[in-house]
């Protein structure tokens, strides 16, 4: 994303976890959840008190049956109780190991295997090790001076004390999902060790992925049953849970399912972004399918490429298929499409908030999602303008592209202001007029532009300036710097 000038260090490959992925993302009719009731009760003078039904009488378009009371207020941003943290992530913490190899896996599924097998013998040079998964958007935001904690299982092993040396040293939390009574019937060792992803690149830079997760119908940590009280305490501390797609290659989706509900019930509020692997989600198991209904429903904050969008709803327009997967949340706060070097659209039930792309050369776009949503999360905890937040996002994943891979080298403060200042702004007016044309004169649109006379020119729009945006977001992004939470 944030790409005008693609350019690959033929040392550092640029891994695209949407290879594996083949099956077509279309609305399934199968997906059925499994009934489960929540109810809320607050006396916070702001909050409404509302409670939700599933009853098994009423289906959605994406196979989740709910039943919404009258009361179908979203709750006001704020969170009340004792949130010390800012964010938790669910699952997905990988250590990412980056090859050169003279020619990429074999396709068959037994020579694959064995391929991987031959690598994990011996494990390569300490250089080619990263952090990888969940690792790059808690990352992201400890840089951005949020709290953080991930979640999930880090072996104790060579690779897993390199993953908590990383997170230890970025000032982030590991929460273990380990307990004694999950591995009472585990017979391999193998079970609990960190989980790998050999990243793999061949000359002509075409990337291949190795994990013992693709060789198993069963997720990496099936041995995981329930969740523990500090993953409980937790998951009620912190402000937003942050589930993604892959999480599924390694936890139970029983146990994922499980963790969402546990969220809803202490008013944590939950981000989910599918990505590529919510195609396979769609029709896979039972539980699976169960799993991402809900998620896809009881979310707070959805956030999908736009490609992503049209395969889950059918509508090609990314602003339309925002607003169907918008009403058919319960929680839904915000639906956020990216797009790209476009840009990218946050959409509310009060109108749509959009903001143009930074130009930058384009090292690796590795990570540059999970740095994105790091920053969502930001501008959601500090209820910041809509369009304040697309722009912050924006720049982080745009400074994030300017390096070599993820983990360690997702964007820095520093890199993610300077891009600000410069305000390098990709418009493109007939892209967003087209996009736009059909909302303009009916719902509250605000788009980001450097002027108002030359900018777009649609008369419905309001056109929030660029300049005043970046003065704001600057004095907000300079107070951890100045109270010195973080290093540039």
């Amino acid at each position: 994303m944030h790409h005008q000038t693609l350019t690959l260090n033929p040392h550092t490959p640029t891994p695209n976890y949407g290879l594996r992925l083949s099956h077509p993302f279309t609305p399934n009719p199968k997906l059925k959840p499994s009934q489960f009731k929540t109810s809320f009760f607050s006396t916070h003078p702001n909050h409404v008190i509302r409670d939700y039904h599933l009853p098994l009488n009423c289906r959605s378009n994406y196979g989740a049956e709910a039943y919404v009371s009258d009361n179908r207020c979203v709750f006001p941003f704020g969170f009340h109780g004792d949130k010390e943290f800012d964010v938790a992530t669910l699952g997905n913490l990988c250590v990412d190991v980056v090859l050169n190899v003279p020619t990429l896996p074999p396709s068959s599924f037994d020579e694959r295997k064995n391929y991987m097998e031959q690598l994990s013998k011996s494990p390569p040079d300490k250089k080619y090790w990263e952090a990888g998964g969940n690792c790059n958007m808690a990352i992201a935001a400890a840089r951005l001076g949020l709290r953080c904690n991930v979640i999930g299982h880090i072996g104790d092993e060579i690779y897993g004390k390199f993953l908590l040396d990383v997170l230890h040293d970025e000032g982030i939390n590991v929460i273990a999902m380990r307990e004694e009574d999950d591995m009472i019937n585990t017979s391999s060792s193998s079970e609990y060790e960190t989980l790998l992803c050999w990243v793999l690149v061949d000359p002509l830079q075409r990337h291949g992925f190795c994990s013992r997760a693709d060789f198993s119908k069963e997720p990496a940590f099936a041995w995981m049953k329930t969740l523990s009280d500090e993953v409980k305490s937790s998951i009620q501390k912190s402000k937003v849970l942050f589930c993604n797609g892959y999480g599924f290659d390694e936890l139970p989706a029983g146990l994922i399912s499980s963790a969402l509900e546990y969220a809803v019930e202490v008013n944590t509020s939950i981000f989910f972004d599918p990505g590529p692997k919510g195609k396979s989600l769609a029709v896979g198991t039972p539980e699976e399918q169960d799993a991402l209904a809900k998620l896809l429903r009881f979310s707070d904050v959805l956030l999908l490429t736009s490609e992503e969008a049209e395969s889950i709803t059918g509508l090609r327009n990314p602003i339309a298929a925002g607003k169907e997967l918008l009403g058919k949340g319960i929680r839904t706060k915000w639906v956020i499409i990216k797009m790209g070097s476009k840009g990218s659209v946050l959409i509310t039930r009060s109108g749509i908030s959009c903001a143009p792309s930074f130009k930058v050369s384009v090292m690796d776009t590795v990570g540059c999602g999970d740095s994105f949503v790091a920053a969502i999360a930001y501008g959601y905890i500090h209820n910041m303008p809509l369009v304040h937040t697309l722009t912050i996002a924006n720049a982080v994943g745009a400074a994030t592209a300017t390096g070599c891979g993820a983990g360690r080298n997702v964007a820095r403060l520093q890199e993610v202001m300077t891009i600000i200042k410069e305000s390098n702004l990709n418009e493109d007016d007939n892209f967003w007029n087209k996009l736009l044309d059909e909302y303009a004169n009916k719902e509250d649109v605000a788009v980001l532009s450097k002027t108002t006379v030359n900018g777009i020119k649609n008369r419905f729009l309001n056109h929030v300036n660029l300049q005043n945006v970046v003065s704001e977001v600057l004095h907000k992004l300079e107070v951890p710097l100045a109270d010195g939470i973080l290093s540039s």
